[in-house]
Order: structure tokens, then sequence, then C-alpha cells
């Protein structure tokens, strides 16, 4: 994994010293960031969260199928479009019921209005701060985003980010009336890797895990966070049981064909897989994560090293 040049620094009580090669850096990789929207107020969970400015057009709205979703009632199902043109951004109220306010003026229905560094921009109740491309603030926003997001240990979401996007991919589903499916699994007597080896070999065999995981068998709607300890979630929207079924079987024989070496002894790492689909009678993400994660202690009670799916 490379190194993070946000976390090379020297710091003493009085200031803190980056050296020159890592600004370097910095500098570059704040040169390829896109121009973004943050939250600075707004639901819960969503605040600090923000939205590359690099698609095309792209609505704000509470609908379920806007670009940048947010679930809040003062926002209209379509309050706002954001548009790019010759490398200037624009927003565009789209007749909202609560107004878009750019700074302190009210933007006109219909009209474009184009946008600033450090405009901060209002839909109803939830107010965002627009940074242009290449900003280093933005870049060091996203890295903070990241580091929020992340588990450290493995690079998969965290569970926090997975009951985030759990919730809002649940009612995309319900509302688009597409299938969805979870797949959640966990290492078999993983315990006992710690007990026999050590915990530094209970950390690499969770790092190798999801590194063939994330890098093998994702797919770029799938969504891998690891729920805590030994145990994983992917969220497999557009998928059906039966697509689900066959994904969680994927995991669970490359897991158990996968070589884990840790310092000259073979780990012989098997997983136990529950897979669930979103049901016409269920109202939340919550009952969809609890199906999934009965069938996965059904695996474990049945032998392990198998996939069942309810």
């Amino acid at each position: 994994m490379s190194k993070d040049p946000f976390d090379d620094e020297q710091t003493d009580e009085k200031t803190a010293v980056v050296k020159g090669d890592t600004f370097r850096v910095r500098m570059e990789q704040a040169a390829r960031t896109p121009p973004v929207l943050v939250m600075l107020e707004g639901p819960a969970g969503y605040v600090g969260k923000q939205w590359p400015l690099d698609k095309g057009d792209l609505i704000i709205g509470r609908s379920m199928t806007s670009s940048i979703f947010v679930d809040d009632r003062s926002v209209s199902k379509s309050h706002a479009k954001i548009s790019i043109a010759s490398g200037d951004v624009y927003i565009l109220d789209l007749e909202s019921t609560n107004r878009t306010v750019v700074n302190s003026d009210t933007v006109p229905p219909l009209v474009p209005v184009k946008l600033s560094n450090n405009d901060q921009v209002k839909t109803g109740n939830v107010l965002f701060k627009f940074l242009e491309g290449g900003s280093i603030e933005a870049h060091a926003m996203e890295h903070l985003q990241t580091k929020s997001e992340k588990d450290p240990l493995t690079g998969a979401y965290n569970k926090g980010a997975l009951h985030m996007r759990g919730a809002e991919s649940f009612k995309r589903a319900k509302l688009l009336k597409v299938p969805m499916s979870i797949a959640v699994f966990d290492i078999d007597h993983f315990k006992k890797v710690n007990d026999t080896y050590g915990h530094p070999a209970g950390d690499y065999v969770l790092k190798q895990l999801a590194q063939v995981i994330g890098t093998k068998l994702i797919r770029l709607d799938d969504f891998f966070a690891r729920y805590g300890g030994e145990e994983f979630v992917v969220v497999l929207f557009g998928s059906n049981l039966a697509q689900g079924a066959e994904i969680g079987e994927r995991f669970r024989a490359t897991i158990e064909g996968h070589r884990f070496e840790y310092q000259g002894t073979h780990l012989p790492i098997t997983i136990s897989v529950g897979v669930a689909t979103i049901e016409p009678d269920m109202a939340t993400w919550d009952e969809l994560f609890g199906k999934a994660d009965n069938a996965l202690y059904t695996s474990k009670r049945s032998g392990r090293n198998k996939v069942t799916t309810v």
C-alpha cells in the first residue's frame, strides 16, 4: 500500500513541517482534483460528505434518482441542477419550493448562475460549499472523508459508511423497483488463528482477504465493507437472490482456494456466507441485513465454509 503523503508530517508544539517532496506530491494530487460540493449543514451522517462535479449535469434533490441525493424534506425532489460549460460550473434552480441561494443571493428559477471558489450554496435548509477544481482544500477534504469512511486495517469501507450506503441503496432499489441483495460473511475459526499464531497473523489474514475480495471479485456497483471483527458485507445492487448466491459462492470458493502464507506457514482459511435479497414486505435496510446475518449463522451452525440463502 502506498504511503499517504498527508500522514508524512513532523510536528512539535509550535509548528508542523511538511517535507518538500511531500508538499510537491500534495500539490500534484490537488491539481487533479475536480470541482466539488461539500455539505456543511444537513442530515446527520451527510455533513462533510463531498460530491465530485465531473460527470456532466448533476441533479441535487430528495428523489432517490438524484445524482446528489439529500434526504431532507426542505429539499425538493429535483431541486437544482449543476452543469459544467467551458470549465466553469453553474447552478440552475429547478423551480424548487424552498429556493436555491448562493451566498446571500436567491437564484432565479431556471437561470444558470456561475459558481466561484468557496461559494456557499443553500438548497432548502441544506448548506453546501463549492470548491473549484485543483483546490488543495478539496483534496484535503477528500482525504479526510476517505479516512472517515474506510477501515484503516483492510481498506474496505467501515461500519458507519455501510449503514449510510446500505440504507440509501435500499431506498433506491425499492423506489426504482430493481433487485438488491447483500452477502454477509465472516472467517471460520478466526479466533483459533489469533490464538495459535498471534494477532499479527490475524491482521495479515484480514488484509489479505480484503485485498482478494476487493481487487478480484467486487464489481463496479458493489459496495464492500468490514462490519466489524472478521465480518464483512457486500451490497449487491441490481442482483437478485440467485445472482447473489452465485456471487457468494464465488467469494467462498476464491477464499478457500487462496494461499494465505504467514511467515512461512500456510493458514487454511475459509469463510461462511449468508445471502438475502429485498422482499416486497421489507421496509428497512436493517430487515434486509438481519436476514442475511441470520443466514450467515445458519452456514456456521451447519458446518461452515458454505453459502446459505434466505
